[in-house]
């Protein structure tokens, strides 16, 4: 079993579809809540997120 990375970032890394899923969900009931505001500013931490998870793996070898 591989080690279990020790850092924000690796832990990040490791959970992001879990974190996207639940920026989402987060975004979802704040703007059935009105809060369309707020729901945006979540999608966006959700999209920079994945934009430079995108922009990673371009850059470090598979492997």
């Amino acid at each position: 079993m591989a080690e279990e990375p020790e850092t924000v970032g690796g832990i990040a890394e490791l959970y992001l579809g879990n974190i996207l899923y639940a920026l989402e969900r987060c975004a979802l009931a704040m703007a059935e809540d009105g809060k369309s505001s707020d729901a945006h500013f979540y999608r966006g931490i959700g999209r920079l997120l994945a934009e430079a998870h995108g922009k990673a793996r371009k850059v470090a070898p598979e492997g």
